[in-house]
């Protein structure tokens, strides 16, 4: 017996019509969740610092009989991204009626209202507290472990013991036992502006702690912890600072693009050779921190200028200079990050301090300069002192270094944590035109030539 395909056409293109659909469906899905992952200002990631964050936690060290007293430390994993003066501010929001009734090492900026408490008053009963640290000198039964440095916090990476910050809280009208006691939600961090996003409280094994003598442990009665993470695109839409380049084989200096950090500071910039540039109290910082630039066509607060400046048989040599054009801030601990494929073999930096950067250990292409301590770890405000530089030695790979294409430029650069904007790259110095060189130099060999047989040709006749 013999059968024959009888397949309906119809339906086979059907079927072929469904499936290109769905496959068309599913790409444009995946490009859409891409899009959202990439374009997210939340999503908050640093190729360079992929573990960065700034991690809150909460050690519950005692019951009360209304609540529960807490430590919290604040520490900062980031590897070259400080908090500045005037310094962090912790907020969250309370999911009952707590109160705090006191704090040691911070305070919060209101105390709000307090009304129904008659005989002793909480600290601060807001719903929504916001936290500041307080600044140094304060009297000692005012003080905790790592407080009172005015909200600031060194990098992880530059000083491990200074990117720490604590206090103490006591919490009333709360739970008094893990059970019943609720986590503060809603958490927010200005360090000191925007750019932080916290996640969730999540409760974690307790923190152990070592008594002074080393020899007994002792943990908290519950520990939960806040993770921030930090996003250029939330703190500005513009960027920072921005990156001029130069060389000793191109006459040509690559500026800072044009309006590099925006232009609208440009109205109520200063000239730097105006008399208001000299005026008693121009330095003085004002409490939102609103820049005061001086006058130049990007309009950067900071310009980072990389000039690559010799050239040896073995080695070749840069010099880095980082000039302020704010009237209104100077840097303290300020870092800088470069990412360029010969960092891999850098032999002497001059009067920065430098340390390596491996976000992914395979690869060591990225290193972090800073400020040597009393030295020149202040950039100070706009100005002729406004200014840091050093100069850096490495060695070639002669496999892979050439001048050529913009290869001795960095590829990234970051001012205390903030990316740079680069020079477009066809702008970039460029070796001299070796053919045009090579045409002139026929020229002056043949014009060489005629020159001679004329003479030849005189001296026969």
């Amino acid at each position: 017996m013999e059968f024959k395909n009888q397949a309906n056409p119809t339906h086979k293109v059907h079927l072929e019509v469904e499936t290109c659909c769905s496959w068309s469906w599913l790409k444009f899905t995946f490009l859409a969740v891409l899009c959202c992952m990439v374009l997210s200002p939340a999503a908050a990631y640093d190729p360079l610092d992929p573990t960065g964050n700034i991690t809150i936690k909460w050690d519950v060290m005692s019951w009360t009989p209304d609540g529960y007293v807490a430590a919290v430390t604040m520490n900062n994993f980031q590897m070259y991204r400080q908090i500045i003066s005037p310094g962090w501010t912790l907020g969250w929001s309370w999911q009952k009626k707590e109160v705090i009734w006191t704090m040691v090492g911070a305070q919060t900026t209101e105390q709000g209202d307090c009304s129904k408490f008659k005989a002793a008053i909480p600290h601060c009963c807001k719903k929504t507290p916001t936290v500041v640290d307080l600044l140094p000198g304060v009297p000692y039964n005012q003080q905790f472990t790592n407080c009172c440095k005015g909200g600031v916090l060194a990098s992880w990476g530059q000083d491990p013991t200074a990117s720490v910050s604590a206090f103490q809280v006591s919490v009333g009208q709360a739970g008094t036992s893990n059970k019943t006691v609720k986590l503060p939600k809603n958490f927010t961090l200005f360090g000191p502006g925007p750019g932080y996003t916290c996640g969730p409280a999540k409760v974690v094994p307790s923190t152990v702690f070592l008594t002074a003598d080393r020899r007994r442990k002792t943990q908290a009665l519950m520990t939960w912890n806040v993770t921030c993470t930090y996003s250029q695109f939330l703190a500005s839409k513009n960027p920072s600072c921005c990156v001029s380049f130069s060389s000793f084989y191109n006459e040509t200096i690559v500026p800072c693009p044009s309006c590099a950090c925006g232009c609208h500071n440009k109205k109520n910039c200063i000239k730097s050779d105006s008399k208001l540039a000299h005026k008693t109290g121009i330095n003085t910082p004002k409490k939102d921190n609103t820049p005061l630039l001086q006058c130049t066509h990007h309009m950067c607060p900071i310009r980072v200028h990389w000039h690559v400046k010799l050239n040896y048989k073995a080695y070749w040599r840069v010099k880095i200079s980082i000039t302020n054009f704010n009237y209104r801030m100077n840097y303290t601990e300020w870092t800088l990050v470069a990412q360029h494929p010969n960092l891999n073999n850098v032999t002497q930096v001059f009067s920065f301090g430098y340390k390596p950067l491996l976000p992914y250990e395979s690869i060591n292409d990225t290193g972090m300069f800073y400020g040597m301590k009393f030295y020149n770890d202040l950039l100070m405000e706009a100005g002729p002192s406004g200014n840091v530089q050093s100069e850096v030695l490495l060695q070639k790979d002669q496999n892979t270094f050439t001048f050529k294409q913009g290869w001795a430029f960095p590829r990234r650069v970051y001012f205390n944590g903030d990316e740079c904007m680069l020079p477009p790259p066809d702008a970039y110095p460029a070796l001299p035109n070796s053919a045009h060189v090579n045409s002139i130099s026929i020229f002056k060999m043949a014009a060489s030539v005629l020159l001679i047989l004329f003479s030849i040709c005189f001296s026969l006749s």
